[in-house]
């Protein structure tokens, strides 16, 4: 089995009491090092968290997950050793063994970033609504098509120590997807996407991203490209 000492898993998390204990402590049997973001969780998220053994930061009101994560990759950068930062939904959609695949390809130096993808194989688990926005934000986005992205929006991504440390994000909410895009789109980064795994689960669904927040996600990629120009 792989050490995974240097890599460290940043989770942002609200009000996810019901699940986020069992998350972390599957997370933990292959990857030690986590730090769980409570972004004013109204809940009892903290209590949940302090009896796994991650480290805990929280924000006194709700910034968004943008906020949360940014945050997250802050406070983790700032461990010794620490060399792999890999983004880790609090719901229980993503896998640790993506994970290790994500981090073992850094580890070869070809990338400087990994990217999940639901679409480079077919996942029939993505919901069919989701799957359009999904499949339209790639499309219509220029610096998604510029990294040549399947999946613009996926929220499992592994940086190594350069690319997360120059990663500055300042979207508060869910839209903070497009910018991380678009930050790699404009740097030298390399980027290479792997197929992943995602588990909708009756309680991931009913937290994921509804029909309009996927049109809200559309709406300000065009504004954001509009700028651009």
């Amino acid at each position: 089995m792989n050490d995974y000492h240097d890599t460290w898993l940043v989770i942002p998390a609200y009000n996810e009491g019901q699940v986020i204990a069992d998350v972390v402590e599957a997370a933990r049997q292959t990857f030690p090092n986590i730090v769980v973001v409570d972004d004013g969780s109204t809940d009892d998220t903290a209590k949940h968290v302090g009896r796994t053994g991650a480290h805990l930061v929280r924000h006194p009101v709700n910034l968004g997950q943008g906020a949360a994560l940014q945050t997250g990759l802050k406070y983790a950068l700032e461990q010794p050793d620490a060399r792999y930062f890999a983004t880790f939904d609090a719901d229980g959609q993503h896998q640790t063994q993506d994970v290790e695949k994500m981090v073992e390809l850094l580890r070869t130096g070809e990338v400087d970033v990994v990217l999940g993808s639901r679409f480079i194989e077919q996942n029939g688990q993505v919901p069919w609504i989701k799957r359009v926005v999904l499949r339209t934000a790639a499309a219509v986005s220029p610096t998604a098509r510029k990294l040549k992205l399947t999946d613009a929006h996926n929220g499992l991504r592994v940086l190594n120590r350069e690319a997360a440390g120059r990663l500055r994000i300042t979207m508060n909410g869910m839209a903070h997807a497009s910018e991380i895009v678009g930050f790699l789109a404009g740097s030298e980064l390399k980027v290479a996407e792997l197929p992943v795994d995602i588990l909708y689960t009756d309680y991931s669904r009913a937290k994921g991203q509804s029909l309009i927040n996927g049109v809200n996600i559309l709406f300000d990629i065009s504004l954001r490209e509009r700028g651009r120009r």
